[in-house]
This record gives structure tokens, C-alpha cells and sequence, in this order.
């Protein structure tokens, strides 16, 4: 219930940001809070979903939007220091509550791993979309990394005969994780366009080449037929020189500092 209390806070920020009205705000919470354990039921065949069986989940995101409309301005404070650690702990919890589920189901360790996964990110994707964002997970901070890893702890150690040291050491492999991202903004690097534009020296030195061939008589062998006095200049070294001023493209990994740097995103104001 917790874990559904700041996930719900999370979407109703969102929402809010994105200008949306109470109705907005409750779909957003609901997804956020109860949109990974839905598709994890029902990629598991589990039915009816668990929030079907306990409506007090629902209960619980309808408290949160009404307070948050009453109290928006104390709420709101939290977007930056505690909501963040609440919401790894939500993520750290939510891991190994899917996990644990499909392992009791007897599916293998790495379906386990993947419905703690979806559990812990699925809804925060889904709220993303809803608001027209690409989704976190994919190009912020380390998120699914520790829930792959929390997860990966858990189902081994459970595996082994050993469930309860596997909650704990999922707690903390998620937490230890996610809480190092949130303080250096850790981040995997990204695939990126890179323009590397022609070096000046090399420039420089294909200009006074060009020059010096200029300068220097024709070949006759180099003549045309009709005797035309320019010389025959080939494709080959006509491309050969266009290659050298034409910047280039090339695909590099880089830092998301870098990356911010190449394309700066208009950032949230909070």
C-alpha cells in the first residue's frame, strides 16, 4: 500500500505538469500504481488482477488524488528529495513482489525476473505515454538496471533455499542502486549521432594542395581530345575531396551529459 501511495504521488505530478484536470490526474496515478502488477497478472494468466480480488487498492489511489488536490503545495515540495527515495523504495518492493508471484506460479528465473520488472516499471511507462514523455526507463537515470538486478538477486537466492536473505540483499542490491543514481545522476551511456566536422589543419592542407595542382602545368597526357586546355580532373579525387571539407556522421556511446549537450531537452520546470 505504500508503494501504491508513491507511485499514485508520482502520476499526479505528471499530471499536473502536463496541465490536466482531476480525471487526468486520477488515470495517471492509477496507472502508475497499479498498471505493473495489471500486466503482470495478465501476462501470467492470473484472473481476476489483484486489484479486482482487493478493491482497496483503488481506494488507497482515490485517497491520494484528494489529498493531493487539498494539499497540492505540500505535495509538490516533495518532488525533490523525498518523493525520489520513496519511489525507490516503492520500486525496490514492487521487484520483489513480482518476482516472488511468478516464481510461486512456477514459471522459470528469468519470467520471474522479468514480471518483478514489469511490476516495478510498467505502470511508470504507461503513465510516460499517457502524457506524451518518452518513458524514464529508457532515457533517464539508472531505473531498470536495479530492478533487473534486484530481481536477478532475489530469484537466485530464492532458487537456492534461501528466500528471506533474497528479500533482504534484493533491498538492498535496488535501493544501493537507485539511490546512487538519484545522488551522482549515474546513467547508462546512450547511442548517439555525432558530428565530426573537418579538422582546419586538414583543411588548410587540402586547400593548398588544390592550390599547388592549380599552380602546377597540365599533364598533356591529361588533356583532352579537342584541346581544351583544363585538365581531366577523376571522380575518384573529385570525391576524394568533397569527403574531406563534408562533415561526417558517425554513431558513438556517449554520457547523457554529453548527449544533453548535442540535444538540449526543455527540462520540466518543478
Amino acid at each position: 500500500m505504500a508503494g501504491t501511495v508513491v507511485f499514485a504521488l508520482s502520476g499526479i505530478l505528471l499530471a499536473c505538469r502536463s496541465r490536466m484536470d482531476p480525471i487526468g490526474m486520477l488515470v495517471l496515478a492509477a496507472v502508475t500504481a497499479v498498471g505493473g502488477g495489471t500486466l503482470r497478472d495478465l501476462v501470467l494468466g492470473v484472473a481476476p488482477v489483484f486489484w479486482i480480488r482487493d478493491p482497496t487498492y483503488l481506494w488507497v489511489i482515490l485517497a491520494t488524488v484528494l489529498c493531493a488536490l487539498v494539499g497540492f503545495h505540500y505535495i509538490h515540495r516533495l518532488n525533490r528529495v523525498v518523493l525520489p527515495v520513496a519511489d525507490a523504495f516503492g520500486l525496490a518492493l514492487f521487484v520483489i513482489i513480482g518476482a516472488n508471484k511468478a516464481m510461486l506460479l512456477g514459471t522459470s528465473g528469468v519470467v520471474a525476473v522479468l514480471m518483478g520488472l514489469f511490476t516495478g516499471v510498467a505502470g511508470g511507462m504507461i503513465r510516460d505515454v499517457l502524457a506524451r514523455r518518452v518513458p524514464m526507463v529508457l532515457c533517464r537515470e539508472v531505473y531498470a538496471t536495479a530492478a533487473i538486478a534486484g530481481g536477478v538477486v532475489f530469484v537466485a537466492l530464492a532458487s537456492l533455499g534461501a528466500p528471506r536473505l533474497g528479500i533482504l540483499l534484493s533491498l538492498v542490491t535496488t535501493l544501493g542502486l537507485r539511490l546512487a543514481a538519484i545522488r551522482w545522476q549515474l546513467a547508462l551511456p546512450v547511442l548517439a549521432w555525432v558530428v565530426i566536422e573537418p579538422s582546419p589543419g586538414q583543411s588548410a592542407s587540402s586547400r593548398a594542395a588544390d592550390a599547388d595542382a592549380a599552380a602546377e602545368p597540365a599533364d598533356p597526357a591529361s588533356m583532352p581530345a579537342d584541346g581544351n586546355d583544363a585538365p581531366l580532373t577523376s571522380a575518384r579525387e573529385t570525391a576524394t575531396s568533397a569527403d574531406v571539407a563534408r562533415p561526417k556522421m558517425r554513431v558513438r556511446m556517449v554520457s547523457r551529459s554529453k548527449a544533453a549537450r548535442l540535444w538540449p531537452e526543455d527540462e520540466d520546470v518543478d
